[in-house]
C-alpha cells in the first residue's frame, strides 16, 4: 500500500491509515465491505476504506436528524461562522489535500489544490450569505397585518458526489447548505472513498471544537445501495446528485416517486465555435486547454469544436502541432499538464468511443491510441470528418476526445450547438459584436454558460453553474 511508503508519509497529515472507516455520524464505523482504492497514475492501491452498511446508514440519518435540530436553532450568521472555520481548516491542509486528489483522482496536482480552493472560495461566498439571508415584508390586504416571507432550512440535505471533482462538488453543496440550516450527509464515488474521509476529518475537528453535533456533517462512504437508499428515503428533504445522465435519470425518477426535491449536475456535451474572423492565438491554447485539461474528465470539458469551413484545416493543423506539446507525466510532478484517465474501465470507454468515431466516418488526426507506461494513461485525441449528427459526436465520452466539425453559416452552427441533450457550456469565439449578442440572446447558446472568445472549462462560483 502506498499510505506505508515513506514517500507518502503525508498521507498521515490527513489521518489517513492503511484501513479507514467510512462511516461518521459523531462517530468513526463502518459494517460494509472493505474497499481499496487506486492511483491511476500507476495502478498501485493507495489504501482501504470500510464502507457503510444498510445499518450504518440507517444509524446515521437518524443521527444527522437528531444533530438539525441543533444547527437549525443556530442563527444564520453563527452558522456562517462555524463554515469560515472550516474554509480556514481546508487552507492550511491545501496542498497536502491537493495532493490525495492528484494521487487518487488523477488530476494534476495544480488542479487538486484550485479543487480545495474552490471550496475555500465557496465557505467565503457562504459567510457573506449567511447576513443575508432576507425575506421581504409585503403589503397585506388586511387592515393592521403584516405578510413576512421568510426563508427556512429544508432539513437534511443528502450529497452524492462524482469522481472527477471530489472535493469541489461537495463544497458547493454543503457550504451554502449549512449557512442555510440544513444537516448534511455525503456520500462520495467509492473511487475517492480516502478523498471524502479526509475531507470530513477536517470538518468534524472544527464542529468538534465549537461542541457541536458532528452529524451535521455526516459522511457514508458506499456503492450504489446506499446511493439508491438515499434516493428513496423520504428523510432525505433534498437530494443533490453529481454525476451520469444515466444515472441521474434513475436517481430522479427514484426521488420523483416519492414527490422529493433533487438537484441534478449530470452530463454535459460542450461545444466551442469559432468564426472565420476568430483571434487563432486566443483559440488554440483555448480549445487545448478545454479539451485536454482534466484528461477531457471535466463535465464543462469541450467534446465537440465547430469551425468554420474557411480555417478549418489551418486550425486543425495548429491544433495537432499543439496536442504534441503536451506534457504528459505523473500529475503530481509540476511540470506535467495531462494526467491519466481515472480507471481501467474509462480506457476501455475511450478505445471504444474511438473505434465508433472511425466506423461513424471519422479520421484520427492525432492520438487515439493507449500510451505504453503504467496508469490509465491515453493519448490526446482529435476526430476530424464526422458529421455534426453523427451518434457518436451526441455521446459524452468521459475521455479527451475532441471531435471537430465543419460549418458554414452562424445559424445552422448554432442549431448544431444546441441539438444534443446536455446543456452546459457553450463557447464561441468571433470579433463581431452582433454575432456575439445573437449567441448571448434567445435564439443563440441554450446552455447554462455562455462564454465569449473563453473556454467552456471553468465555472466561477459567483453565477449560476448551467
Amino acid at each position: 500500500l502506498l499510505v506505508n511508503q515513506e514517500r507518502y508519509a503525508w498521507l498521515r497529515e490527513l489521518g489517513l491509515q492503511e484501513e479507514n472507516p467510512g462511516v461518521y455520524n459523531g462517530r468513526w464505523g463502518g459494517r460494509g465491505q472493505v474497499v481499496t482504492t487506486y492511483c491511476p497514475a500507476n495502478n498501485e492501491p493507495i489504501a482501504s476504506v470500510r464502507q457503510a452498511s444498510l445499518e450504518d446508514y440507517e444509524e446515521t440519518v437518524k443521527k444527522a436528524k437528531e444533530a438539525w435540530k441543533v444547527w437549525a436553532d443556530i442563527p444564520a450568521p453563527k452558522r456562517g461562522e462555524i463554515v469560515r472555520q472550516i474554509g480556514d481548516a481546508l487552507r492550511q491542509k491545501i496542498k497536502v489535500l491537493g495532493s490525495l486528489v492528484s494521487l487518487e483522482m488523477g488530476k494534476i496536482f495544480v488542479e487538486g489544490v484550485g479543487e480545495v480552493q474552490e471550496y475555500v472560495d465557496v465557505c467565503d461566498y457562504a459567510v457573506g450569505l449567511s447576513r443575508m439571508i432576507g425575506g421581504p415584508i409585503l403589503p397585506s390586504e388586511r387592515p393592521g397585518h403584516a405578510l413576512i416571507e421568510q426563508w427556512n432550512p429544508v432539513g437534511l440535505v443528502g450529497i452524492i458526489t462524482a469522481f472527477n471533482f471530489p472535493v469541489a462538488v461537495y463544497g458547493w453543496n454543503s457550504a451554502i447548505a449549512m449557512i442555510c440550516g440544513n444537516a448534511c450527509l455525503w456520500k462520495g464515488a467509492p473511487s475517492t472513498s480516502l478523498v471524502s474521509v479526509a475531507v470530513t476529518k477536517i470538518i468534524a475537528k472544527v464542529l468538534e471544537e465549537n461542541k457541536l453535533p458532528g452529524a451535521i456533517c455526516s459522511l457514508v462512504c458506499g456503492g450504489a445501495d446506499i446511493g439508491t437508499a438515499m434516493a428513496r428515503d423520504e428523510r432525505m428533504d433534498l437530494l443533490s446528485f453529481t454525476g451520469s445522465t444515466k444515472v441521474g435519470k434513475e436517481v430522479a425518477l427514484m426521488v420523483q416517486e416519492r414527490f422529493g426535491r433533487s438537484l441534478l449536475e449530470l452530463g454535459g456535451n460542450n461545444a466551442i465555435i469559432v468564426f472565420e474572423d476568430a483571434d487563432l492565438n486566443l483559440v488554440i491554447p483555448s480549445a487545448l486547454f478545454a479539451a485536454v485539461g482534466t484528461a477531457g474528465q471535466r463535465c464543462t470539458t469541450a467534446r465537440r469544436l465547430f469551425l468554420h469551413e474557411s480555417i478549418h484545416d489551418e486550425v486543425v493543423a495548429k491544433l495537432a502541432k499543439a496536442y504534441a506539446q503536451v506534457r504528459i507525466g505523473d500529475p503530481w510532478d509540476p511540470d506535467t499538464l495531462y494526467g491519466p484517465l481515472h480507471t481501467k474501465e474509462a480506457v476501455k470507454m475511450f478505445l471504444d468511443a474511438v473505434e465508433q468515431a472511425k466506423r461513424q466516418g471519422g479520421s484520427v488526426v492525432c492520438g487515439g491510441k493507449v500510451i505504453n507506461r503504467p496508469g490509465n494513461y491515453v493519448e490526446p485525441t482529435i476526430v476530424t470528418g464526422l458529421p455534426h449528427n453523427a451518434p457518436i459526436v451526441h455521446t459524452e465520452t468521459f475521455a479527451p476526445i475532441l471531435y471537430v466539425l465543419k460549418f458554414k453559416e452562424e445559424e445552422d452552427v448554432f442549431a448544431w450547438n444546441n441539438e444534443v441533450k446536455q446543456g452546459l457550456s457553450s463557447s464561441i469565439f468571433t470579433k463581431d459584436l452582433g454575432r456575439i449578442f445573437r449567441w448571448l440572446g434567445p435564439k443563440g447558446s441554450d446552455c447554462g454558460i455562455v462564454n465569449v472568445n473563453i473556454p467552456t472549462s471553468g465555472a466561477e462560483i459567483g453565477g449560476a453553474f448551467g
